[in-house]
């Protein structure tokens, strides 16, 4: 052996710990990349500091940068920087033993547990430079310090007991790192594989980063930046690259914290919708790093769930690097800065929809279920929610938005309930005669047909001290006996012929009453004080398939041709098969609007015996 090559062994059973990181911690070894790169951009950061306090540092003027060169035909990997870097003593106590006492228990305790932790514990414990022996029999370290009477030395290991360091001749300040790849891991001397690696967990640290002399971390970590130093395209372009869309965002959201808990952020607004928008499988949210660096790609647990369209990177050096996911759901910071964003991302909605009404338009129009949404989710932001939830109504005209507000602001001072309709969509909804008397007398009504809605009103309850109530229900507070303007039947013959309705339907109603609501249709359908909605209704049969849905009560205008008509056929035997099939077919009819018809062709078959009668000569 060289007389000037000194053996050491490593301290705190290495050999086991080793043994551990390589057969039992980790599922995926590219993650040794990143901690190299992360380590890296450590000594460089260090290198940065020091050149600012201390004018007697070693090459004051070398370029602050990462190199990694790939050699494909002799499998080796080389990674070197122009940090802080290590004299004999750091070679020892840095890369010598392990980085925190009892760090050997803990990862005992991991593996026999058999957690699956892969790459979010290396780090934490100082552990992450023997990530490499996952991939190599054999790591070289190269190194000399930044102090201008340093020595240049060579670490050399083969991830047993020992290790040795010997001087060399003077080298370049920093450090030079390269091994032999397995021939199993030899892939990772592959171009594309190590340039997508770095893509992933690497790209935003705060040094350039070559792979073979080719720039690889070319979009720069804007969040770090001064907002009023971002340029607009410098944005969409960082957007593009996060989200991987190929559209610009719609808006943008800086923040940067700092007090009680510390970090920065870049959000986005997608312009559009995604296809894949409530499969979970397939979203992207926000990104969580650690000083520039990656480590979730969907950090679940830094906004609810009903913010989950948001796309952007949060940072924070409050948290140890590779911290675990079990860690981050149960975590007092992660839960203080998922509060905070919270707030932030809110307000920031507030804002564009008094200031920026198109673009807050479109944000709802894509994402507004998901904001409704968070209606039974948030109940600490649940006013809030309310103030930005949007719907089409009466008179705001198909795409168009009010809020509960505007509504409110243009009641009448008479009107003391905020009244709405649920469908399946749109058009059924124009369709349901329940509308009429509101639309006669210009009462507004908010439309409900996006399918989250049957979820949203019941958190809702009551705006501003006014109830919102379904206008399919029964007790609707009408202030006059009718919107029609033609006359109805005398009261004794419409109690008449309303107790022969009740007689033919029997039981299929809960009961049958004049209409205040009726216009231009002769029959409709409402629910009972304590009946449900239709649309909760199917709700509750898609969720319980032996539910049953509650009876509804018939309403019928008298002032209508076709009820004036039957009242004038009572009393005659000959007429009655007329009358009965005539009241089943209103009935039937409404229930057909609703979506309730069981029988069509006991309809279809009264229908043909009215136009048989109908067409019929006299």
């Amino acid at each position: 052996m060289n007389i000037n090559v000194q053996e050491h062994e490593f301290k705190a059973e290495m050999k086991q710990l080793l043994n551990l990181i390589i057969h039992s911690l980790y599922t995926h070894p590219e993650v040794f990349i990143r901690e190299l790169v992360s380590n890296a951009s450590d000594a460089l950061s260090k290198a940065r500091f020091r050149r600012l306090t201390d004018s007697e540092i070693l090459e004051p003027e070398a370029e602050l940068k990462i190199n990694i060169h790939l050699d494909k035909e002799n499998k080796i990997f080389t990674i070197e920087d122009s940090g802080i870097g290590m004299s004999d003593d750091d070679l020892i106590t840095q890369l010598g033993t392990i980085a925190k006492s009892g760090t050997l228990e803990f990862l005992k305790k991991v593996a026999e547990e058999q957690k699956s932790i892969d790459a979010q514990l290396i780090g934490q414990f100082g552990v992450g430079f023997y990530s490499v022996f996952m991939v190599t029999d054999e790591i070289t370290v190269e190194t000399r310090s930044a102090n201008q009477d340093s020595k240049s030395y060579r670490w050399k290991s083969n991830g047993e007991e020992r290790f040795t360091i010997e001087e060399i001749d003077q080298r370049s300040r920093g450090t030079k790192i390269y091994f032999k790849l397995k021939e199993e891991h030899s892939s990772y001397c592959e171009d594309w594989k190590v340039k997508s690696i770095l893509k992933k967990y690497s790209n935003f640290v705060d040094f350039p980063v070559t792979v073979n002399n080719e720039d690889i971390n070319t979009v720069s970590a804007l969040w770090h930046r001064k907002k009023e130093e971002i340029k607009q395209d410098e944005l969409d372009e960082f957007y593009k690259f996060i989200s991987n869309d190929t559209n610009t965002p719609l808006a943008h959201l800086h923040v940067s914290i700092e007090g009680n808990i510390n970090f920065k952020s870049l959000l986005f607004i997608p312009e559009n919708a995604p296809p894949t928008m409530f499969q979970d499988s397939k979203e992207k949210s926000v990104s969580l790093y650690s000083k520039r660096v990656f480590i979730q790609d969907d950090a679940k647990d830094l906004l609810p769930d009903y913010l989950k369209f948001i796309r952007g990177v949060v940072d924070t050096e409050d948290i140890s690097l590779n911290v675990s996911r079990e860690f981050t759901q149960n975590s007092p910071l992660m839960n203080k800065m998922k509060n905070v964003l919270t707030g932030k991302i809110l307000t920031w909605f507030e804002e564009l929809a008094e200031n920026d009404k198109t673009k807050f338009n479109t944000l709802f129009k894509n994402f507004g279920a998901y904001l409704k949404l968070g209606l039974n989710q948030d109940f600490t932001n649940k006013s809030r929610l309310i103030e930005l939830i949007r719907f089409e109504t009466s008179v705001t005209g198909q795409g168009n938005y009010s809020s509960f507000n505007d509504y409110v602001n243009k009641m009448s001072a008479d009107q003391t309930e905020i009244y709405y309709i649920n469908a399946d969509n749109r058009d059924r909804i124009l369709r349901n005669p329940n509308l009429e008397y509101f639309n006669k007398k210009g009462i507004e009504v908010i439309y409900l047909f996006d399918p989250v809605d049957v979820f949203t009103i019941p958190y809702i309850n009551d705006y501003k001290g006014k109830q919102l109530k379904s206008i399919d229900k029964s007790d609707i507070d009408f202030k006059d006996d009718s919107a029609g303007s033609d006359e109805k039947l005398n009261k004794d013959i419409s109690t008449a012929l309303i107790e022969k309705f009740k007689q033919v339907l029997g039981d299929k109603v809960e009961d049958v009453c004049e209409s205040v609501r009726l216009v231009d249709s002769p029959a409709t359908l409402v629910v009972g004080k304590q009946g449900f909605d239709p649309q909760m209704e199917k709700m509750m049969q898609m969720l319980d398939k032996d539910y049953t849905a509650s009876k509804r009560i018939l309403e019928i205008n008298t002032s209508h041709k076709i009820i004036k008509n039957l009242s004038l056929l009572m009393g005659s035997d000959s007429n009655e098969h007329i009358i009965n099939d005539s009241i089943e077919t209103l009935y039937d009819s409404a229930m057909l609007l609703e979506g309730y018809l069981k029988a069509p062709q006991d309809f279809i078959k009264r229908m043909n015996n009215l136009l048989e009668i109908a067409t019929t000569s006299k």
